[in-house]
């Protein structure tokens, strides 16, 4: 104990050369589609809620907007930001409690959500057209 100087470890700060593995990129998309769902999709899907409930042709209106291509293309993307969000918030809750904490589990694990939430949300998107 008597040398306890740290080891001087490798700075990139370059962006565009960092490669995250796997589980990071789902770490950070987990963050991203949770600030995307409760800064833009609460308040939209609200908004879109109170104009239906108002009067019928608010309803008629918000049935139109949302019949749009470009609006069910960002329809698409809320959905799958839920749907990451949830399926990587479950992984998150199984390694809190160390289940799939090494790192080939975690890999997997977060090979999984990114299959399972694009799955889902390729068939919502089935529905949803």
């Amino acid at each position: 104990m008597a040398n306890m100087t740290p080891k001087p470890r490798p700075k990139n700060l370059d962006l565009r050369t960092i490669r995250l593995p796997l589980p990071g990129i789902v770490s950070i998309l987990h963050r991203i589609s949770g600030a995307l769902l409760f800064l833009l999709g609460i308040p939209f899907l609200l908004a879109g809620l109170q104009r239906s409930l108002h009067s019928p042709e608010g309803y008629a209106a918000v049935g139109a907007l949302f019949s749009h291509p470009v609006v069910k293309l960002v329809l698409l993307g809320f959905i799958w930001a839920f749907l990451h969000h949830f399926c990587a918030g479950i992984r998150f809750l199984l390694l809190d409690i160390h289940k799939g904490v090494k790192i080939g589990p975690a890999r997997t694990s977060s090979l999984w959500v990114m299959v399972v939430s694009l799955l889902l949300t390729l068939a919502a998107g089935v529905a949803l057209w």
